[in-house]
């Protein structure tokens, strides 16, 4: 029974504690009407509280709007919730998906819970195979979808779709009929409807061996995991000493891990980023999505955020305290000596000023500075590379300067121009608010 199948994965994940919150991805579909019937069942039974969450793609104007109606029908019992997409979004396998696994975010946010149930089952996972596979697929690829990651979880994942319909028939389910899931310009149906069919030709019961396939790969690959770090727990060259098989397990992980798309060309052009950042003295980007950065040195790789955060300029007229951004900078006349001058890596410095007409600000095209026992200037992007300062990082910092040129980094240094001589005139510094 398929109902037995979702209350020993439920279990398996201690998922079935009473008062929780439990949100089923909703299509109106075989797949979902069929768990979503299941969990309400179980709902009663554990004392669960269960959301449907659907979403309306509104790619097929009226069809759209009365599957919505439909499922909210049925859920006249169950907590119903949904949201239409805006026209705009392309109409693509991918913005789909992206959208949707937004939408379940967003619905464990307002639900205030951890456990998002999808209906994938045994044809998807095969047909994910496959398309993996025509894509360019390494090992790890070929584990498929996976049963639990992050948020969800897929009871139904080894249930076949012969075993979902005939449940669907006799409790007398009417599910909704997408004309899209049939239109084979899309590839996971062309997959469906006409890859798998003739396989099944050649080889009976294929949908069976490629899950078997994913098992045994599953297995395999979490060996070699237990083995291996996680990528961004590695510098460049750490990483690039592994052997090619497991530098390629390492990154799909990564990828899995953050939720990216990825095919076999973006595991190798990821890992030809990493090899070609190992020299590079203050690392190299590499952009995984509009605002998501993989950051590569021969010290570190790490993610980042890409924060285009421009700050106003600030005039530094007279010794007081100003706030820029998230922080705060004073400048105060020396009343006593330091018993010890502080290093250059600290935001603190003792310096000589002979007027006080500076602006702080972020750096700039043509900036200079002329570094502490220096006779000449430099650019200030050669200061910052001699200093090994990552390319995301030179963004967000803040600089005393007076024209074009730089009298203070904090954290860096000081100017030459403003070094102490006999005794300091001020005493400047930068902290977090």
């Amino acid at each position: 029974m398929i109902i037995d199948t979702v209350e020993l994965f439920l279990e398996k994940y201690n998922l079935l504690t009473p008062k929780n919150n439990i949100i089923v991805a909703f299509s109106g579909g075989y797949d979902s009407l069929c768990l979503l019937n299941i969990m309400k069942q179980l709902s009663i039974k554990y004392d669960l509280n269960l959301y449907a969450v659907h979403l309306n793609h509104n790619w097929r104007g009226e069809e759209s709007d009365n599957e919505e109606i439909n499922c909210r029908n049925y859920c006249h019992d169950i907590n119903f919730y949904s949201e239409k997409l805006s026209e705009d979004i392309p109409h693509t396998e991918t913005a789909a998906r992206d959208a949707r696994y937004e939408f379940f975010k967003r619905c464990a946010e307002k639900f205030n819970s951890c456990i998002v149930l999808t209906a994938h089952n045994a044809n998807d996972n095969a047909e994910t195979i496959l398309y993996r596979i025509a894509k360019g697929t390494g090992f790890s690829g070929l584990e498929g979808i996976l049963e639990h990651r992050d948020i969800y979880y897929r009871p139904l994942l080894s249930v076949y779709r012969n075993e979902i319909e005939q449940y669907c028939e006799e409790k007398n389910l009417n599910p909704n009929n997408d004309r899209s899931n049939f239109d084979t310009c899309y590839a996971r149906n062309k997959i469906r409807y006409e890859i798998l069919p003739k396989l099944e030709e050649i080889s009976p019961n294929i949908i069976e061996k490629i899950n078997k396939l994913a098992n045994n790969t599953r297995e395999i690959n979490n060996l070699f995991e237990k083995e291996l770090k996680l990528l961004e727990k590695y510098s460049a060259d750490e990483f690039l000493k592994l052997h090619n098989i497991y530098q390629t397990i390492v990154v799909h992980k990564f990828l899995r891990e953050k939720h990216l798309n990825y095919d076999r060309k973006k595991v190798e052009d990821i890992v030809s980023f990493i090899n070609n950042s190992k020299n590079s003295k203050s690392g190299k980007t590499y952009s995984l999505t509009n605002n998501l950065w993989l950051f590569a040195s021969s010290k570190e790789i790490r993610t980042i955020k890409k924060e285009n955060l421009q700050l106003p300029e600030i005039d530094i007229l007279s010794e007081s305290e100003y706030t820029i951004g998230e922080y705060i900078f004073s400048i105060q006349k020396c009343e006593k000596l330091p018993e010890k001058f502080p290093e250059d890596n600290e935001f603190i410095a003792y310096v000589n000023l002979n007027e006080m007409n500076f602006k702080l600000r972020q750096r700039k095209n043509g900036d200079i500075i002329q570094p502490l026992g220096l006779n000449g200037t430099q650019k200030l992007k050669k200061y910052l590379n001699e200093k090994k300062i990552p390319n995301h990082e030179k963004e967000k910092l803040i600089f005393l300067c007076k024209g074009n040129e730089i009298l203070w980094a904090p954290g860096l240094g000081i100017s030459d121009k403003i070094k102490v001589v006999t005794v300091p005139t001020h005493v400047i510094k930068l902290e977090k608010r």
